[in-house]
């Protein structure tokens, strides 16, 4: 199986900065895309930011400018630095990613992490 493993959230201040990893271990061959979203309360999951294997990377509007996605494949991680946080950053943060089990198979599986708060008010 594969699990991921979430840090970095918690309360920060209007203009402050967080910045969030996600790490996963497990039955892994490779990771194809890595992905942030999030939910806040009584609205749908969104997508924040991903990144592909080859390093592209794709932003909401909402956090275009001020968040940075970015990935380590030798430590199977990818990280969300948050500046300029505003209190509508306010949810439950979540990563995601895109795995390739063995090497014999292309098919690819979604695995999520069990989810960060993150909290801007003051």
């Amino acid at each position: 199986q594969v699990q991921l493993v979430e840090s970095g959230g918690g309360l920060v201040q209007p203009g402050g900065s967080l910045r969030l990893s996600c790490a996963a271990s497990g039955s892994i061959f490779s990771i194809n895309n890595m992905g942030w979203y999030r939910q806040a309360p009584g609205k749908q999951r969104e997508l924040v930011a991903d990144i592909t294997s080859g390093g592209s990377t794709n932003y909401a509007a909402s956090v275009k400018g001020r968040f940075t996605i970015s990935r380590d494949n030798a430590k199977n991680t990818v990280y969300l630095q948050m500046n300029s946080l505003k209190p509508e950053d306010t949810a439950v943060y979540y990563c995601k990613f895109m795995v390739t089990k063995t090497r014999w198979s292309t098919n690819r599986y979604p695995y999520w992490g069990q989810g960060t708060q993150v909290t801007v008010s003051s």
